[in-house]
This record gives C-alpha cells, sequence and structure tokens, in this order.
C-alpha cells in the first residue's frame, strides 16, 4: 500500500492532461491516453488491490446485487424486446452509431442495437421500452444499455474492448430455441500472456459461454473474445457496461475517467445516432 499514493499521484496527472488531450487532440492521443489508464488498471490488478475477473464471471451477483432485478423481471425485458424487434425500424446498425470504436473491425458483422444508455440515458428510446428502461435506472454503475441484436449466421470476429475500467454484462433476452443446438456462444481467452501479445488466432483457447435465456454473466472484454450466432434467427442479449467494482481509493480516479470519456465527441454522436422515432 505504501506506494499506492505515488503511483495515484501519477494517475491523477494522467487524468489531467487526459481530460486536456480528449477537448483539444486527435484520436492518437486520446488513444495513448486511455492505453496509459488501462496499463494502471492492470498493474492494480497483478498488485491485487483490483479483483482479477475470470473468463465469465457467473457469482457476480456479491458485488453487483442490483443485476437481480433484470434477471427477476426477465419475462417483461422480453416482452418488450419482442414488440421492438416486429417495428425493424427501431434497430439502429452498429456501424451507424457514429464513434471512433462503431467502424470497421467487428462491426461489419449484420449486428443491430437499440439503445438505452450511452453515458445518459437515451429518453426518446427509453420511452419505447418504459419497464425495461425503469429496471436499468435502478442498477447503480451502469453507463451504457442497449439490446445486443446480432442476426442469424453472424459472427463477431476476435477482438479486444477499450476500457478497463468496465465489466460487462450479458442478459439472454432473445436465444433460439433457448440454446439447445448450442450454436450461439462467445468465447473470452484471459490467458495474460495472449493479451499482451495481441494474439487473436489463440481465441479458440478461451473458456466457452452459451447465452440462455433469463440468463446473465458477467466478463472483462478487454479480454480477448469472439461471439457467433450460427441459429438460423436473430439473438439478443441486454447489453451493460457497468463500472467495475474496486476499492475507493481507486474507484475515484474511475470515476473521473468515465466522467471525461463520456463526454467526448464520439460518445456524444452515438447518443445522437442511436435515437429511433417513435
Amino acid at each position: 500500500m505504501t506506494s499506492v499514493p505515488i503511483t495515484l499521484g501519477i494517475v491523477i496527472l494522467v487524468m489531467v492532461g487526459g481530460w486536456l488531450l480528449i477537448g483539444r487532440l486527435g484520436s492518437k492521443p486520446k488513444l495513448a491516453v486511455k492505453d496509459a489508464v488501462n496499463r494502471f488498471w492492470v498493474a492494480m490488478e497483478s498488485r491485487g488491490l483490483i479483483p482479477l475477473t475470470p473468463a465469465f464471471d457467473r457469482n457476480y451477483h456479491g458485488r453487483y446485487p442490483r443485476l437481480r432485478l433484470l434477471e427477476e423481471h426477465y419475462p417483461v425485458i422480453r416482452e418488450e424486446c419482442d414488440a421492438l424487434l416486429g417495428n425493424r425500424a427501431h434497430l439502429v446498425p452498429m456501424q451507424a452509431l457514429g464513434g471512433s470504436y462503431t467502424a470497421g473491425g467487428v462491426h461489419t458483422a449484420d449486428w443491430k442495437t437499440f439503445m438505452f444508455k450511452s453515458g445518459r440515458f437515451i429518453e426518446e428510446n427509453c420511452r419505447l421500452a418504459p419497464q425495461t428502461a425503469a429496471l436499468l435506472k435502478r442498477v447503480p454503475g451502469v453507463y451504457t444499455a442497449f439490446f445486443s441484436v446480432l442476426e442469424p449466421h453472424q459472427h463477431l470476429v476476435p477482438h479486444w474492448g477499450y476500457y478497463k475500467g468496465f465489466l460487462r454484462y450479458h442478459l439472454g433476452v432473445i436465444v433460439p430455441d433457448d440454446n439447445v443446438r448450442r450454436d450461439c456462444y462467445m468465447r473470452v481467452n484471459a490467458d495474460p500472456e495472449v493479451n499482451r501479445l495481441r494474439q487473436r488466432e489463440r481465441i479458440a483457447e478461451g473458456a466457452v459461454h452459451y447465452w440462455k435465456n433469463g440468463e446473465g454473466v458477467v466478463f472483462d472484454d478487454t479480454y480477448l473474445h469472439d461471439a457467433r450466432n450460427g441459429s438460423d434467427r436473430p439473438r439478443v442479449v441486454l447489453f451493460l457496461d457497468l463500472r467495475k467494482w474496486m476499492p475507493w481509493y481507486l474507484q475515484w480516479l474511475n470515476v473521473i475517467c468515465l466522467f471525461v470519456a463520456h463526454r467526448e465527441r464520439s460518445v456524444r454522436n452515438i447518443r445522437r445516432n442511436a435515437r429511433v422515432a417513435a
């Protein structure tokens, strides 16, 4: 613990610099700041100051108890999702959102969204699924929330997420035939070497999660991961980015990072482009 105050001081300087860079410079400096912060979180994990997340965490209710609300009210969420899918105009292709992290690569798949929140709730959208939106507003630490619709026979190629201060939650909402054929799944490779060396080809060595209707799972999306819908029908999960649990003396830094990031132009573009007509 004696090195923590020194380390925190360094990170504070990084945060202040990041704030200025995000407002005034281009994408490369922003990515440099983000990468520096992610390396800090990895260092905190290696020192045991932040819990190391397994490939898939299915025992998450202790630290994220309010996620039970979503699972307990799964029938309501499913009903509102079914209604939205009845009108495809309510779905926005991921590529069309226009954020710096929504173009090319993984987002070339036929992957659509119905966005509830990106930094802030999108009230126009929330009115189209009011019960789901009301449940989401009762879950603390949610920064991103949407129905993630992966069309039939689509593969999100192996990739890494953006920020280490999040954990990702998936609730199976519409999983064709409740995945009896096990053709809807995601894989996560949590091996530190694989992730340090950016070895996409080793995704097959990762752990596998088969989505089930009404069941949730938490994972760290900065680990190498991919997803596949091998069925003949759309697969839908409720997709959340949650503020990662940390000790208080680290969490306030994470809150600052997230405050800055969600005022960045690309996130504002996502909110604007994710709005759908009633």
